[in-house]
């Protein structure tokens, strides 16, 4: 199946759903999910997410193994979640998670810093087989007696919570689902899809290829902010599936500071505060350009300069805020120290991004919504020089390198079908993918089907 035959069956599909869409009556609460919950002690949900992209020839005048293929192409990934929570006593849950993760993205996942699809994994050689995602004990400690209203999610089942309150969380966790969330760019089932949109492509966070550890969150939360810090597992290696356990000698510290500001009264404001230090067998880019240029070794390859408790460290800021007629917008900036290698998240050592997004009140469809982002992405002087000498790190190795900031604008149009299924169409345009001048520009046009179960 070609591209172009993929692609064209994308508005016979989006027409098909909004005949299903016109069939539903007006609910002043309509229901999100296919199957009704219940409020119980027991939670049971899950959610299925498919994402097909693809892209037409574009200009290439080199290519390495790491690259974006400059041929056409198309792929599609599919995820599905199992989530189930259990209240054990008051304030105690256990919270278990089942993923099953199939098909690929674009070029196995390679050539791109902002990838264009955060559901697939970073190692193409994993096969499609269930795996535990998340197996945790959440613990709240009430600091209040007054409690407020919350919206259960699969991280947290509660429906009411004390306004003050410590959480604890130890586990099988995504650093992701607590650190640099944000409502308008953190959702890939029904928003955006870029990895450097979705997340702070800075945030080099703790996790195994899937997006995965093992750790320990402690919260603060109050009505007016929030303070948490985590220690978190760090992987082997580089994009490894395994985890070191040895703490003594690789471990992740984050922490985050989230501020609820009244800036427009009713209109919610937050502002969050980042910082981490991951501590693991990292390679140095200095010194692997350098035993290149010695000619020590035959190329450059940060594998051969991994030294066991290497430092890297970084910050971040991600704002959002609520405007007058459906409006929200967001934005995010990151940075970190760019002398060790990429080692969890991807291949970027300075970002800034920032969006907007409507929902579909004006034009009668309230739970639709449209948005807009565009990030642009930066490496370090050494990551650069590295590459542009034939070096590889587990995402991007052009064989060459001219170095430019690789900048990627996204949009979409989320249409709400049927209680809990949701449609998407989706363009993203990337200038100079994996850093290269010499590469793109590339237009991805992509779909998306969501269902909350």
């Amino acid at each position: 199946m070609t591209i172009k035959n993929a692609m064209a069956i994308v508005p016979l599909f989006f027409s098909l759903l909004a005949a299903m869409a016109a069939q539903e009556t007006t609910n002043d609460k309509p229901q999100l999910t296919i199957f009704p919950h219940g409020e119980s002690r027991f939670s049971i949900s899950g959610q299925l997410n498919f994402i097909l992209q693809g892209h037409g020839r574009f200009p290439a005048l080199n290519s390495g193994p790491n690259s974006l293929k400059d041929t056409s192409e198309h792929a599609l990934s599919r995820v599905l979640t199992l989530y189930t929570g259990v209240e054990v006593r008051r304030g105690t849950e256990l919270l278990f998670d089942v993923e099953d993760l199939s098909g690929h993205g674009i070029s196995d996942t390679l050539g791109l810093a902002g990838f264009t699809n955060v559901d697939v994994v970073r190692n193409p050689d994993l096969g499609p087989k269930p795996y535990i995602a998340r197996i945790m004990l959440h613990h709240t400690i009430a600091l209040s007696g007054e409690q407020a209203e919350q919206e259960p999610t699969p991280f947290s089942i509660s429906k009411m919570v004390p306004t003050k309150r410590l959480e604890i969380r130890i586990g099988k966790l995504s650093a992701a689902d607590f650190f640099d969330t944000n409502s308008i760019g953190s959702d890939s089932h029904l928003q955006f899809t870029n990895w450097t949109i979705v997340n702070n492509g800075a945030y080099d966070y703790a996790a195994d290829t899937r997006g995965y550890t093992y750790g320990a969150i402690v919260e603060y939360q109050q009505p007016r902010f929030a303070v948490r810090v985590a220690e978190m597992l760090m992987p082997k290696v580089a994009n490894g599936v395994n985890l070191d356990w040895n703490l003594l000698r690789a471990h992740s510290e984050n922490t985050e500071l989230e501020l609820r500001p009244a800036w427009l009264g009713a209109k919610a404001t937050t502002i969050r505060a980042l910082a981490y230090w991951n501590t693991a067998n990292m390679g140095d880019y200095r010194e692997a350009v350098t035993a290149f240029l010695r000619e020590i070794d035959p190329r450059p390859d940060i594998t051969a300069h991994r030294h066991q408790g290497s430092l890297k460290y970084g910050f971040g800021l991600n704002f959002e805020q609520e405007l007058p007629h459906h409006l929200r917008a967001f934005a995010r900036a990151g940075w970190n120290e760019g002398r060790h290698e990429s080692f969890a998240y991807t291949e970027v050592n300075n970002t800034v991004s920032f969006g907007i997004d409507l929902g579909g009140e004006r034009w009668q469809r309230k739970l639709d919504k449209v948005g807009s982002a565009f990030v642009t992405n930066g490496i370090s002087s050494d990551h650069a020089e590295y590459l542009r000498l034939g070096g590889r790190g587990f995402l991007l190795g052009d064989g060459n390198l001219r170095y430019g900031r690789e900048n990627i604008w996204e949009t979409y149009y989320t249409l709400r079908m049927w209680r809990g299924i949701f449609a998407s169409a989706q363009l993203q345009f990337i200038s100079n993918p994996g850093y290269n001048q010499d590469h793109g520009p590339v237009w991805v046009p992509g779909a998306r089907l969501h269902v909350d179960f």
